[in-house]
């Protein structure tokens, strides 16, 4: 089949067909280059989707991690609240077992006194 293709080139000068012949050599280095860089061309578009989805699977990330931390301020305030609310407690309970200790001492000594004056 080539030499159909070679037919049309038949009667021409030798310095034409040369010329011919470096043109068809140029064109061949050229698809070739051409292939080169569509395959360049293809890996990087490959690369920039992976890079991509890198990108996006790390804002998914960052929103999740933006969310858990949001939630845990929220508990660390709440757990802050019910710590003060704690501590107020105890000082008023403190406060009670204070009086009660001392109303407990004084009617120990009421009692003592009694028994004295029962003894009497």
């Amino acid at each position: 089949m080539s030499w159909v293709v070679e037919e049309w080139k038949e009667g021409l000068s030798p310095r034409v067909l040369q010329k011919i012949h470096e043109l068809e050599s140029q064109v061949d280095k050229l698809k070739k280059e051409r292939q080169q860089r569509q395959f360049q061309l293809d890996s990087l578009e490959a690369a920039l989707q992976k890079q991509k989805q890198k990108v996006e699977n790390e804002k998914n990330e960052t929103a999740s991690l933006k969310r858990e931390n949001q939630s845990l301020m929220e508990l660390c305030d709440s757990l802050d609240k019910a710590k003060q609310k704690n501590s107020h407690d105890l000082q008023v309970k403190e406060s009670q077992v204070n009086i009660l200790s001392g109303q407990l001492s004084s009617s120990k000594k009421e009692i003592e006194r009694l028994e004295q004056e029962l003894k009497r």
